[in-house]
């Protein structure tokens, strides 16, 4: 679902007022709300991108604790004996 945010006939309606003509003014009008629908981010858009990068930062976290857990580990065995 999308909803216009660019106001096109108030537009058209200012640029006309600022000596457009009625083709330049829809033409330009037409091309800034593609311009600003196309850069807008959806709350769907949102969810779905912070879902990918709570899946990554878990995949880091767990490679990150598996290599703390190696490396206690080996540092646990190199230890020397201590009676």
């Amino acid at each position: 679902m999308s909803s216009a945010i660019l106001d096109t006939h108030a537009y058209v309606k200012k640029l006309k007022a600022d000596s457009f003509t009625e083709e330049q003014a829809e033409v330009q009008a037409e091309t800034m709300a593609d311009l600003v629908n196309d850069r807008l981010v959806t709350k769907a858009d949102l969810d779905l991108r912070i879902a990918e990068l709570k899946t990554d930062l878990i995949k880091w976290m767990l490679g990150i604790a598996a290599g703390q857990i190696t490396l206690l580990l080996a540092l646990i065995k190199l230890m020397p004996a201590v009676a």
